[in-house]
């Protein structure tokens, strides 16, 4: 029994830094907004 609270709690304090990480990257870190340009051809315009 000892080797599952073992297993148990490392796969928790994984589980934690995971959310952690995540929960500093959207919270931190923001993004740079710039302008997109994309072009797309006139043959998806047409319907067939």
């Amino acid at each position: 029994m000892p080797s599952l609270f073992r297993f148990l709690t490392v796969v928790a304090v994984i589980a934690g830094v995971v959310y952690g990480a995540i929960f500093a990257l959207a919270n931190f870190v923001n993004p740079k907004p710039r302008e997109m340009t994309v072009t797309i051809q006139p043959d998806k315009f047409l319907k067939k």
